[in-house]
């Protein structure tokens, strides 16, 4: 077993970015030191882990069984530590360098993803976001892991550890190609169940949050497809005679950018609201602070807009920002 009482932790950061880069001069350009400097710091770790660790490649270095098994505990523990003392820094927007990882779920990054983007080029255009994908199976583990400092979407109840905020209210439209049977006369219940519905679900969910209010009205729908992802939305509503219930704004954008057309709802039921969920650890980091206050600034202009539950549309319950 290494012994840490001799081992020079500064090493460390040279495994994580070799690791990360996979190549040696790319690493020492991340660290700002010259390619000599870091294969030197190598050959120490080597000598000091009794590895290889990383091996000449085309194009590059691969990692050993040993650098597989420990970049993630030594890449969590760096940020960690990046993150603690950046928290007693100030943070300072315009000068600030920072990436952000964050989690979100597919329609939070849809709505909410350009207009942060484009707050962040404005006010702190040397931090970036590093997005990933969130929903209630996986949010927890990601928050806990720091692999995100936040999350949105709507999302799960979580312990006391972590903070709510509550974002968007958001209203259904019902999506259809514009020749479709549905777009002339009354939307009915009886008549919407009646054509097959497309389900957006990333974690392979059948169930969507118009089923148990359209059961309970006694009108069971029909899924036609479940898809993972909203690019292939346009194209199957447009070939097939599908027809699918989406947020009131991600409906208006795709309408509007495929041609898409917009019905409402044919049955009442409750609405729904994003969450942004973060771990309490994270309150004092100023950084951090300062993104959730975007996030939620950015939040109330989008719901000033057209498209929120008090415009004349019908909402949806508070199980799935899309169904």
């Amino acid at each position: 077993m290494t012994d840490l009482s001799a081992f020079d932790l500064n090493l460390l950061r040279v495994f994580d970015a070799v690791a990360r880069e996979r190549h040696v001069t790319r690493a020492a350009a991340r660290l700002g030191l010259s390619q000599p400097a870091v294969s030197s710091a190598l050959n120490r770790l080597r000598a000091a882990l009794g590895d290889e660790l990383f091996l000449r490649a085309p194009g590059g270095v691969e990692p050993t069984v040993l650098a597989l098994s420990l970049v993630q505990p030594v890449g969590q523990m760096l940020d960690q530590l990046r993150e603690t003392l950046s928290a007693q820094l100030p943070f300072v927007p315009a000068t600030a360098e920072r990436v952000f990882p964050i989690a979100m779920s597919e329609y939070a990054e849809a709505i909410l993803a350009p207009p942060l983007l484009e707050r962040m080029a404005r006010e702190a255009p040397g931090c970036q976001l590093a997005i990933r994908h969130a929903d209630r199976t996986n949010v927890e583990a990601l928050l806990e892991s720091a692999q995100a400092q936040l999350a949105v979407g709507v999302l799960p109840e979580l312990t006391s550890l972590y903070t709510r905020l509550r974002l968007l209210p958001e209203g259904f439209l019902v999506l259809l190609r514009h020749d479709h049977p549905l777009c002339e006369g009354e939307l009915t219940a009886e008549r919407f169940v009646a054509f097959p519905h497309l389900l957006h679900s990333p974690n392979g969910s059948r169930e969507g949050a118009l089923d148990v209010p359209l059961r309970e009205a006694g009108y069971p729908r029909r899924l036609g497809a479940v898809v993972a992802h909203l690019s292939a939305v346009p194209e199957i509503l447009k070939r097939t005679e599908m027809v699918m219930t989406l947020s009131a704004r991600l409906a208006r954008t795709l309408a509007a950018a495929h041609g898409l057309t917009l019905r409402p709802m044919p049955i009442e039921v409750a609405h729904t609201r994003l969450s942004l969920l973060f771990h309490r650890r994270l309150e004092a980091d100023s950084g951090h602070a300062w993104l959730r206050r975007t996030l939620l600034s950015v939040a109330r202009t989008i719901g000033q807009a057209p498209g929120t539950p008090e415009d004349p549309v019908t909402t949806a319950p508070d199980q799935a920002a899309a169904d």
